[in-house]
């Protein structure tokens, strides 16, 4: 059988791309393991195993029929083989590849739940939220932009890799399940100011923001489905721009704020402009992308304090850095883009369309998955209890600690080594 070399060598940029994008769930592990406390470091990264079996399995099943089939009356209909015989037509390279590319995108709007319910939440619950993501939530929405039929794509809405379609429908979906869950106990006292809980590891959650830095090269410029593709290294360039003003933004501004600067906000800081550059990396320039990785990095911080005083208890930040910047990152584009942007030409019809377009999804986020938290804690138990809480969910849930050390000695006279997460607060307090 002889293989077009375009189609080759498309195929190969897209498998590889579809890696970089799995890999990112590495990412995901190890950020959030560094970020919450060491009893519960296991059970995070138990999660994004959730996310990679049961979301993997679901999305393949359901949720790629929903996102590409047939539309019916510009919502969505369930049809795999029918989304398969159409991309099949208009893509140059292999289904499969395609459907893996997706996969990849699918599981990441899970992973950015996990993180904001850690601590906390019954790990049963949690399997089934990776299953409605995978298989309704998500491929809904993303269905209205991403499907050549659906509603919002033919009111022209960009999205070029997903502020809207996964970042903000995640971030927001994390945010009702963060509140209908409640905070972790101890977080927030009866007037409203919030304990600090120390992350355990800020260098195992820098090896995973890097790890997600890598992979979002994977996810921007590997939408572009065509390794021929001139605006490829645009792209990719964008995205480190985006990467590096943010993180700058997040970590001068904790320096002249707070006297100190401030690693955890510095890495989400640099998630944030990656986020905001995802739905206009393809339609902004290079200055442009510095620019919106600027306002991305103060909003996270801004962000993350305004989520704290409506005492919805998020942990590593999912919702200021996917929630907030992804609705951002979406009007961005109508404000950056180079042939039709607000500050770029003067026209004002495209961020018309993409604020329609980012109220939709997060309406569709919000509203959907906040249900589905009241109906998981009628039935399942959305919560763990309090004994679990307080001993732990590693132990309570998966029966093994993550550092096993710390059983060593934790009964030598000063030797608590858990008590290491009282000290180096993190500078994430309200003003």
């Amino acid at each position: 059988m002889i293989v077009d070399t375009g189609v080759a060598l498309n195929t190969v940029w897209v498998v590889l791309a579809a890696a970089m994008v799995l890999f990112m769930e590495g990412g995901f592990s190890l950020l959030e393991a560094g970020l919450v406390r060491t009893k519960n470091a296991v059970n995070v990264t138990m999660k994004i195993f959730v996310d990679l079996t049961v979301g993997v399995l679901a999305f393949f099943l359901v949720g790629f029929g929903i996102l590409f089939g047939p539309d019916a009356g510009g919502v969505f209909s369930f049809d795999f083989w029918g989304a398969s015989q159409s991309l099949h037509l208009s893509l140059n390279l292999p289904l499969s590849a395609y459907v893996l590319f997706q996969i990849g995108f699918a599981i990441a709007a899970i992973s950015i739940i996990s993180g904001a319910v850690a601590e906390r939440m019954s790990y049963k619950a949690y399997i089934l939220i990776a299953l409605f993501v995978a298989a309704i939530l998500y491929p809904v929405s993303g269905h209205w932009i991403w499907n050549g039929e659906g509603w919002l794509a033919r009111l022209g809405m960009k999205d070029f890799a997903g502020s809207a379609a996964i970042h903000a429908l995640g971030g927001w979906a994390a945010f009702a399940f963060a509140k209908v869950l409640g905070p972790r106990r101890g977080r927030f006292n009866s007037d409203g100011s919030v304990n600090v809980f120390a992350p355990s590891n800020i260098p195992l959650a820098s090896a995973g923001t890097f790890i997600l830095c890598f992979g979002w090269f994977g996810f921007n410029a590997g939408s572009t489905l065509n390794a021929a593709d001139a605006q490829l290294p645009v792209i990719a360039l964008n995205t480190l721009l985006a990467a590096a003003s943010g993180g700058a933004a997040s970590m001068l501004y904790t320096m002249f704020r707070f006297g100190k600067s401030d690693p955890s906000m510095t890495m989400n800081g640099a998630l944030a402009g990656l986020v905001a550059i995802t739905a206009g990396c393809a339609y902004v320039s290079p200055y442009s992308s510095i620019g919106i990785g600027l306002i991305a990095g103060l909003l996270v911080i801004w962000g993350t304090l305004a989520i704290d005083k409506l005492k919805v208890d998020d942990p590593v930040g999912a919702v200021a850095v996917h929630g907030v910047n992804g609705i951002f990152g979406t009007l961005a584009v109508g404000l950056f883009d180079a042939q039709d942007g607000l500050l770029t030409t003067g026209h004002t019809h495209l961020l018309g369309i993409q604020a329609l377009g980012i109220a939709a999804v997060v309406v569709w986020g919000l509203s959907m998955s906040f249900l589905f938290a009241k109906l998981l804690d009628r039935t399942v138990g959305l919560r763990a209890t309090d004994a679990e809480e307080e001993e732990g969910l590693d132990m309570a849930m998966h029966g093994i600690p993550a550092y096993n050390e710390l059983e060593r000695f934790s009964d030598q006279p000063g030797g608590d080594l858990l008590d290491f997460a009282k000290a180096g607060a993190a500078l994430r307090v309200a003003d």
